[in-house]
């Protein structure tokens, strides 16, 4: 996974330096699908507090100062601070289910009734009673997280499938490739010559910085850095790979 690349063709308006759109493979659309399903808590950790845009950061800040006792009994703070993203395989440049090693037990806590000859019954809350002996349910016992379940060699990982080239316009809109998209595009941008369009190919690895440059969180070692960038820009702005590939944030 760590030497994983991903390419992008990028369509370039020159003229206004814009990428107008890109030419992607499965590996790239299921990195952007990926975004969807990250638990907020795992995307302030991801960009830090201080990155985040809005007041996101302030409610993480809130709920990691915030003593234990005032939280319910039968909650944990780590269940929003650090909660468990999908267990996806395969998913590159944000490899965050390897980088939390995930454990095969987890803070969840779960309770089953008290009497030693019913145990019929469990439930998150001690406040619960059995239906069966009439007991409140408050003795606990460990929760086992499942582990992961790897594709097998004829199952393909992740969302989409790989037969596909995709376009990703620059507001990250998704579908098919075809060249009738293709040219309804240029028509749509009002392109007028073609020798202002220019094709670039980036290709994008788990590793364009080392951890010594201190821009990929430490609890997410495996991260790319491109695909922090790609993440933080999908929140901040509409043009987001020109933004990130360009560096054009129209300002």
């Amino acid at each position: 996974m760590a030497d994983r690349k991903v390419s992008l063709k990028l369509l370039i308006d020159t003229s206004r330096q814009k990428v107008l759109f890109a030419e992607a493979g499965k590996d790239f659309v299921d990195f952007l699908f990926y975004l969807l399903a990250l638990p907020v808590g795992t995307v302030i950790r991801l960009l830090t507090k201080k990155s985040m845009v809005g007041c996101l950061g302030n409610l993480y800040d809130s709920i990691e100062n915030l003593s234990q006792t005032y939280i319910q009994p039968n909650q944990d703070k780590d269940s929003l601070l650090k909660p468990k993203a999908p267990a996806l395989t395969q998913v590159p440049l944000l490899s965050i289910n390897e980088a939390q090693g995930q454990a095969p037990t987890s803070s969840k806590k779960l309770y089953i009734c008290s009497s030693s000859h019913c145990r019929r019954s469990a439930s998150d809350a001690t406040s619960a009673i059995c239906p069966s002996c009439w007991r409140y349910i408050n003795f606990e016992v460990t929760y086992i997280t499942p582990p992961a379940v790897n594709p097998s060699s004829s199952d393909e990982a992740g969302f989409v499938k790989g037969v596909v080239t995709y376009m990703v316009m620059d507001d990250l809109v998704v579908k098919p490739m075809s060249t009738i998209s293709s040219i309804t595009l240029l028509n749509k941008f009002n392109v007028k010559e073609v020798g202002v369009l220019e094709e670039k190919v980036v290709d994008l690895t788990m590793a364009e910085v080392g951890n010594s440059d201190k821009l990929i969180p430490s609890s997410f070692p495996n991260c790319s850095l491109m695909g922090l960038k790609l993440l933080k820009a999908s929140l901040q702005f509409k043009a987001v790979l020109t933004s990130v590939f360009l560096g054009n944030t129209g300002s």
